[in-house]
């Protein structure tokens, strides 16, 4: 009797946990990015008719980017939600109004059924025009929502044919957003023009720019670029620096983000203790056109106005963004209880528009702020520029002394020698 009574209590339990594992679907695992927080790809392919061009490996450009399509999709890790937008695809006549609307979401971005996906894939047949830029904001739309990192992959053979929708602004707009979205961009058999647009799209938001002639390198790259936005991500931290030092906020070690006006200067405190060393960099966009002929001034000093070290940088409007950095190391103390050192970090620019360009809202800014244990060995340190090199010059100068030494002696003996025979 006791033993069927333990039996059904265990049927029971058995039968109220399959019930409860179907009412409730288990969660992800630790460390397993969620739907919110996975990371997202969207792939941008240029349909247009330009894709019927053979010549890439013997075949079209468009069979080139199939089987890259194909490869990738079989290579995307698990955690990544990927989608597909084309450009150009549907739309075969001439009128540039409907043909510049050209673009449609081929794929959704989600959890991926590759099966379905190259399903999608193989119906692509050049087609129409080169609407890059509409094609770019519709992409960016499709990734809202949800954390992680996004990226946007866009795959061309020519320039945008639907100015003045300019897909540079388009891709500074996007940056100027601070949704944290990169966009890589790949050409096919690329031209100077076509190259100059491309390398315009990712440089306003932090990507790469890659000329592709081969299947092969298509295929890799695109991997590359898919897998790179699964590695984990810096979330920067908004903050708002000051006009004096004396009012900016304070700063742990840290990446954070900032908006600063055209000509104008930021401050912000970080605390360094003696022993510390003090690292910082910053980069500012030009999320908009500027003129050329600007720099980026980075300056760490003391709360009496002190400069301590500086770090600047030049351009001459060839890049979008411009980065400079400097460190400062705090002099250990004797004394136990020291108190820490405040630093002000300033940032100034000198940037310009021309007239009728918007000047607000302010340069997007990227700060980066780390305070380490300072050096403590002496073989840490540089000794007059050299640092450890200067054990290899005194070992090379101590080697040539002695060197000298001996070919003076066996000189003099063989000279010796010589006059006794």
């Amino acid at each position: 009797m006791i033993t069927r009574t333990r039996l059904a209590a265990g049927a029971c339990a058995l039968l109220a946990a399959l019930t409860a594992g179907i009412a409730f679907p288990a969660g992800a695992a630790a460390g397993e990015p969620t739907g919110e927080d996975a990371p997202k790809v969207n792939l941008v392919l240029d349909v247009s008719g330009s894709m019927r061009t053979r010549d890439i490996d013997g075949g079209t450009r468009m069979a080139a980017a199939k089987q890259a399509f194909n490869e990738v999709l079989d290579a995307t890790p698990e955690e990544v939600r990927l989608g597909i937008r084309t450009l150009g695809a549907d739309y075969p006549g001439d009128d540039r109004k409907t043909g510049c609307k050209d673009t449609a979401q081929l794929y959704p971005v989600g959890p991926l059924d590759r099966t379905e996906a190259k399903t999608a894939v193989a119906t692509l047949a050049p087609t129409g025009w080169t609407p890059i830029g509409p094609a770019l904001l519709e992409a960016a739309d499709d990734l809202e929502g949800g954390g992680g990192s996004k990226r946007i992959v866009l795959i061309s053979d020519g320039e945008d044919t639907c100015a003045p929708l300019d897909p540079c602004e388009v891709a500074r707009e996007i940056a100027a957003k601070g949704i944290g979205l990169t966009i890589d961009t790949l050409g096919l058999v690329p031209n100077a023009k076509m190259r100059q647009q491309l390398s315009c799209i990712a440089e306003a938001t932090g990507g790469t720019y890659t000329s592709v002639e081969h299947t092969d390198e298509l295929t890799d790259k695109v991997n590359q670029l898919v897998d790179r936005a699964a590695d984990p991500v810096v979330t920067p931290v908004a903050t708002e620096g000051a006009d004096t030092c004396a009012k900016a906020p304070t700063l742990e070690s840290g990446l954070y983000t900032d908006r600063e006006e055209f000509g104008r200067q930021r401050w912000y405190r970080v605390d360094v203790e003696p022993g510390q060393e003090l690292r910082a960099s910053v980069s500012v966009g030009a999320d908009r056109a500027v003129n050329p002929s600007y720099g980026v001034l980075l300056r760490a000093v003391t709360v009496h106005g002190r400069e301590i070290v500086r770090g600047e940088a030049a351009g001459n409007g060839r890049t979008d963004v411009l980065s400079t950095g400097l460190r400062y190391p705090k002099a250990a103390s004797d004394e136990e209880d020291a108190p820490a050192e405040t630093v002000c970090l300033q940032v100034t620019n000198s940037f310009s528009v021309a007239a009728g360009v918007k000047t607000t809202p302010g340069l997007p800014l990227e700060l980066t702020v780390d305070v380490v244990d300072g050096p403590s060995d002496a073989d840490d340190v540089a000794s007059f520029g050299l640092g450890r090199g200067w054990w290899l010059l005194g070992a090379l100068i101590l080697a040539g002394f002695l060197a000298g030494l001996l070919w003076g002696w066996l000189s003099r003996w063989r000279f010796a020698v010589w006059r006794t025979n």
